[in-house]
């Protein structure tokens, strides 16, 4: 009876661990970290791979999320905002919704909301558990060498724009050592 009152125990302070704003302000990957690497097919069959092998396109903007995106509007916007450069940065950004599953539901849903051209993925609860990330939408910039620039939960444009605007410092030897 003991053993199985220690073991409730446990369960108990694993869950409280796991839930809250503080198990979230964990979630992602810090800044510097490396990021996983991947190649998966796109919607027309040509493959996007993280990091971002474009040179015209250094970074990468990976959005966790699938069709319930609707329900943030605003970060909608900032994702548009993003696309067209209107946070002050020019075509130098490459963004992609990675989905838990299959992302056939999302796609449309996406396009009618105006994030049409934005490479629509179907990712993994594994890789989304590579990635730390438990909670949609979240954002994690990356850049050409893997490296994490900015990762966090965004309900809103303005945290959009303000983690392009963190990804655009310059990793300190801080940040690597942390990561």
């Amino acid at each position: 009876m003991l053993c199985a009152a220690a073991c409730l125990a446990l369960i108990g302070v694993g869950h409280l661990a796991l839930s809250g704003s503080d198990a979230l302000e964990r979630d992602g990957l810090a800044r510097g970290q490396l990021a996983p690497a991947w190649s998966l097919p796109g919607a027309d069959g040509v493959a996007v791979a993280s990091p971002p092998q474009s040179p015209s396109r250094p970074l990468q903007l990976i959005v966790f999320a699938d069709h319930s995106l609707k329900s943030f509007p605003s970060v909608v916007a900032g994702l548009r905002d993003l696309r067209a450069g209107h946070a002050g940065h020019g075509g130098d950004l490459e963004i992609v919704i990675l989905t838990r599953g299959s992302a056939e539901h999302a796609r449309p849903l996406l396009r009618e909301l105006g994030l049409g051209g934005i490479a629509v993925l179907n990712g993994s609860s594994a890789l989304y558990g590579k990635y730390n990330v438990r909670v949609m939408p979240f954002a994690i910039f990356v850049d050409a060498a893997g490296r994490v620039k900015a990762s966090s939960l965004v309900n809103h444009d303005w945290q959009l724009a303000k983690l392009r605007q963190v990804a655009a410092i310059p990793l300190e030897p801080a940040d690597l050592a942390a990561a």
